[in-house]
């Protein structure tokens, strides 16, 4: 089976809405199907939360390292970044950004989500990530029902592109992205610390053809740099069953 495989092919996937539902644990289908075509081609998995949580929803048996399963997994949009199971690479937005912009930015979310009035507000409004700052306006420690809540009041009342608006009025010389992340959050991290990143990694296996798979691959979506970039051919999904699908075609029609 490796003797077949095509090693100038990598399929790069994003995580979330991508081969899980949002936050949710990989279903053994979508596990066997990545396997599946990993005797094919090459594998990459790319996110914007930290490694646990990708651990949390792509190895959910806990049999494997995530970062063993993938020929790639790359963490916080790459920043934080693995070949083979080994480390090849990790970021750091503070040193980079430095505390006074830093600050400046979470005074101003704080100020803003405390004058809205959402269908439930929890804890954990900020979680700062090596590579990022991740804002959650109804806070990360909401339960999954209250998730699903606060994502159909956002899509009925675009909560987040107008808090993802009043950042960049804020901050426009700030040298900094504001992009929605998954289903309740902001992801913000410097200019070029978007999904690309992890390209200057893959670009080192001299792949001919890079396909990348996402959801959120509109402008302001935290997959839409990457979805575009030319190195990349980009393929918009809308679930783990339209990634099955779409890849299937590509790869599995005989």
């Amino acid at each position: 089976m490796a003797s077949q495989r095509d090693t100038s092919t990598i399929c790069i996937f994003d995580v979330d809405g991508t081969l899980t539902a949002p936050r949710l644990k990989v279903l053994p289908d979508m596990e066997e199907f990545l396997q599946k075509l990993k005797s094919k081609v090459h594998v990459a998995l790319v996110g914007g939360s930290d490694l646990v949580k990708i651990e949390e929803q792509m190895d959910p048996t806990k049999n494997d390292t995530v970062t063993k399963k993938f020929d790639y997994v790359f963490s916080e949009n790459g920043l934080v970044a693995f070949k083979d199971g080994e480390k090849v690479g990790q970021e750091n937005l503070l040193n980079y950004v430095g505390e006074e912009k830093l600050q400046k930015v979470i005074n101003f979310a704080m100020k803003y989500m405390s004058a809205i009035t959402l269908p439930a507000k929890r804890g954990t409004f900020f979680e700062f990530r090596s590579s990022m700052i991740n804002i959650c306006p109804v806070g990360r420690s909401c339960s999954q029902a209250e998730r699903l809540q606060f994502a159909a009041y956002d899509k009925e009342h675009n909560m987040r592109e107008t808090f993802r608006a009043a950042l960049m009025k804020e901050f426009p010389d700030a040298g900094l992205v504001f992009a929605i992340g998954g289903q309740i959050s902001i992801d913000v991290y410097p200019v070029g610390w978007d999904k690309t990143f992890c390209l200057k990694f893959i670009e080192k296996g001299n792949y001919k053809t890079i396909h990348f798979f996402g959801d959120k691959t509109d402008p302001g979506g935290n997959d839409h740099e990457i979805f575009s970039d030319p190195r990349t051919i980009g393929h918009k999904v809308t679930s783990p069953e339209d990634t099955m699908k779409q890849v299937s075609e590509l790869f599995f029609k005989d």
